[in-house]
């Protein structure tokens, strides 16, 4: 008989194109989300940026890291999929779990 748990994990966060854009909302992620680890795997074709539980990114943290104006609506472009449930506002976005597994 298998443990079923170990199959599903708490893990949240983006699945980015590779890009400019990927690799600040990588650097946003860590610093945005003080005392949290931060994986980025690289998967040459896409960044998978991810946490446990809760991760925020903030415009103006990615903004800072472009090095220009940034709409948050612009993360969707590169968007390939993410990990947990999505909310996104016009100064941030934040991945989360509605329930812990």
């Amino acid at each position: 008989m298998s443990d079923v748990s170990k199959a599903y994990n708490n893990k949240v966060g983006p699945v980015m194109r590779q890009g400019n854009l990927a690799r600040a909302v990588a650097e946003a992620a860590e610093i945005d989300n003080p005392g949290k680890t931060i994986t980025v795997e690289d998967k040459v074709a896409y960044l998978r940026i991810q946490t446990d539980d809760e991760m925020f990114i903030k415009r103006e943290t990615i903004e800072e890291m472009l090095g220009r104006p940034f709409d948050m609506s612009e993360i969707e472009i590169d968007l390939a999929s993410f990990a947990g449930r999505i909310d996104t506002q016009s100064d941030c976005v934040r991945f989360h779990h509605v329930k812990h597994l």
